[in-house]
């Protein structure tokens, strides 16, 4: 649950680095980047007050032709508060290295930041990046391209993400006495109170994701885990499905859904929701400016909040000078003197701890004995928002998948540090949990594959493609023979690696079954290289899918390489062609979460390429 703090507190505390990175480990030299950059910012703020009683109280000079210009890329709900501190610096004449500091800050959606810091063809025109959520670093430092190093030098503000409904909404939940989890909340959208719950889409919002993955692990917890039995799985899915029904593009877009008036008329519309997955911040913001739109009140879930936590982020690459590294650590140093600590505070952040803002909290609609003084915890580990987005995209669009495993005798090597477990095993065992992540509306099929397994043929089809809730006349369903059919994979003794004709055969086979509106892809699994001296070679392969792929109609190949002797090389050009995706795992474990991250990547490009 975190820790408690006391009330009432009159600003906001001093910049640090954040407690946790919530999307998972980095790389090692960036883990060492990020140590550095913090030190010399703590560094510099042991002498910020003397540095700043310097800078503001003595003699100024003109600033008009010597400062050093520093852009700044904010998340729209952060940016006024920034650009009020960068307009004190300036009247104030505030120097890094004798010069004066002129900072620009420019309002930027953080998931299109994030996805734009993967083009290396173009300048991003910015030094900083202050998105509201490590998520969409985590995004940008992931990006195949990886064209710009990113060092996070800590957090300069933080806001709770908590569910927010109307008056009367809120009290026939029975707010402020009454507690949920972030399960039953959501389950209020479903039972007898027939919530109105709209979020903002978990692609496009750090709050809709991290709102989403506590939901998921509130749902695990109170059903006794995914997997095991208590229907964790199915009600995490249908809560998703219930809440892409109203959900909207962005954080600006979902407050418009709210009712414009008190009016019966306005609170009785099917159309506007009652409730929403909104930041503390997003709620002050609005109750400040309500008007004649009924004000907010909040729900903290009692079984923990996540929280936006801003990092202040370098774009480290060679157009950044050492006077601009310098007076980007400046403008952080600033950010933390007491007066502009107020300036977010009456923007309605709290600080970087995560500490509650009494006055804040009361405008944003939280009111004891609402949990709002719990200091959020850790927030959810990258593996739980990557399941979650998996789980969201498939939800929403719904899938059409052709699965295909190599079956080739390598597949019975053991797995380093699994006791003995084989490739294939573990294989299965990802591949199970992958297919839980499904809905009854999603197709999966299942081809096996090694050289020569079906006459001539490199291939054979286990399960054809069909839905996972259709039922036989055995009333087995498509998951259960799906279920079965995993299970009973297993290598072929002396078996070869036919991998290209298989490769072009499952994409045709994908491609002339394509369904429209769904989302529609080859995953295709080896731990080899092609081993059939009579098939295509892999240039003609790579030339005739090229030519098969339809852009009306996108099949991306999802290429996993299963252990050191997989091609990886092989796999790229093949997925490559397609608009798809390669990515070697050491561990056949990580194959679902490979599975569902690949998804979520290609089914948002396959979006924004339509757009």
């Amino acid at each position: 649950m975190g820790r408690h703090s006391s009330l009432p507190e009159d600003s906001v505390g001093p910049v640090h680095s954040p407690r946790q990175d919530p999307t998972g480990s980095r790389s090692a030299a960036r883990r060492r980047a990020v140590a550095i950059s913090t030190a010399v910012v703590l560094a510099l703020a042991t002498g910020a007050a003397l540095v700043l009683r310097s800078e503001l109280l003595g003699p100024m000079e003109s600033c008009s032709d010597d400062a050093v210009r520093l852009g700044v890329a904010a998340s729209p709900d952060i940016a006024p508060a920034l650009r009020e501190v960068a307009e004190r610096a300036r009247s104030a004449h505030v120097r890094s290295d004798g010069r004066c500091l002129d900072v620009k800050v420019t309002s930027r959606v953080p998931y299109e930041v994030a996805d734009a810091l993967g083009d290396d063809s173009r300048d991003p025109g910015f030094q900083v990046w202050l998105p509201d959520s490590s998520v969409w670093v985590d995004r940008a430092a992931s990006s195949p391209a990886k064209s710009v190093p990113l060092d996070t030098l800590g957090g300069v503000a933080s806001s709770p993400v908590a569910v927010a409904a109307t008056p009367s909404a809120a009290k026939r939940l029975g707010w402020p006495q009454k507690k949920y989890s972030w399960a039953r909340l959501t389950g209020a959208a479903t039972g007898d109170e027939d919530l109105r719950l709209g979020a903002a889409d978990p692609a496009r919002s750090a709050t809709g994701l991290l709102a989403l993955a506590r939901v998921n692990a509130s749902i695990a917890k109170e059903s006794g885990g995914p997997g095991k039995g208590g229907g964790a799985d199915t009600r995490a899915a249908a809560a998703a499905k219930l809440l892409s029904q109203r959900v909207s593009d962005g954080d600006d877009q979902v407050l418009t859904t709210l009712p414009r008036d008190d009016s019966g008329a306005e609170a009785g519309n099917p159309r506007r929701n009652q409730a929403l997955f909104l930041s503390e911040q997003a709620a002050y913001r609005h109750n400040a400016a309500a008007g004649g739109a009924p004000r907010l009140q909040l729900f903290y879930p009692e079984d923990g909040t996540a929280e936006l936590d801003y990092p202040y982020t370098v774009l480290n690459d060679d157009a950044l000078t050492t006077a601009r590294a310098r007076a980007a650590t400046r403008f952080m140093t600033f950010l933390s003197d007491t007066q502009n600590r107020r300036v977010l505070a009456r923007h309605g952040f709290r600080p970087a701890s995560g500490k509650a803002v009494e006055e804040v909290t009361r405008t944003a609609g939280g009111k004891a004995p609402q949990p709002y003084a719990v200091v959020p915890a850790s927030g959810p580990s990258g593996a739980e928002l990557e399941t979650a987005l998996g789980m969201w995209t498939i939800t929403v669009q719904s899938a059409r998948l052709n699965t295909v495993v190599d079956a080739s005798a390598s597949m019975a090597a053991p797995v380093p540090g699994r006791n003995g477990e084989s490739r294939m095993a573990v294989t299965k065992a990802s591949l199970l949990r992958a297919l839980a992540q499904f809905t009854p509306d999603d197709e999966i099929g299942l081809w096996e594959f090694s050289r020569r397994l079906d006459g001539a043929r490199d291939y054979r089809e286990l399960v054809p493609t069909r839905r996972l809730g259709l039922r036989d006349p055995d009333g087995s369903t498509q998951r259960d023979r799906l279920t079965a059919a995993f299970g009973a994979l297993e290598p072929v003794p002396g078996g070869a690696t036919g991998l290209y004709d298989t490769a072009l055969a499952a994409y045709r086979k994908a491609r002339d079954g394509y369904a429209q509106g769904k989302f529609n892809a080859v995953v295709l699994l080896t731990d080899g290289s092609n081993q059939d001296e009579g098939s295509i070679s892999r240039k003609a392969l790579v030339e005739q899918l090229g030519r098969l792929t339809d852009p009306n109609r996108p099949v991306p190949l999802i290429a996993i390489a299963v252990g050191p002797d997989a091609d990886l090389s092989a796999c790229e050009d093949i997925a490559e062609a397609t608009g798809g995706s390669a990515q070697r795992v050491a561990d056949p474990a990580q194959i679902d979460s490979v599975i569902l991250k690949a998804i979520v990547s290609a089914s948002r490009s396959g979006t924004e390429n339509s757009g």
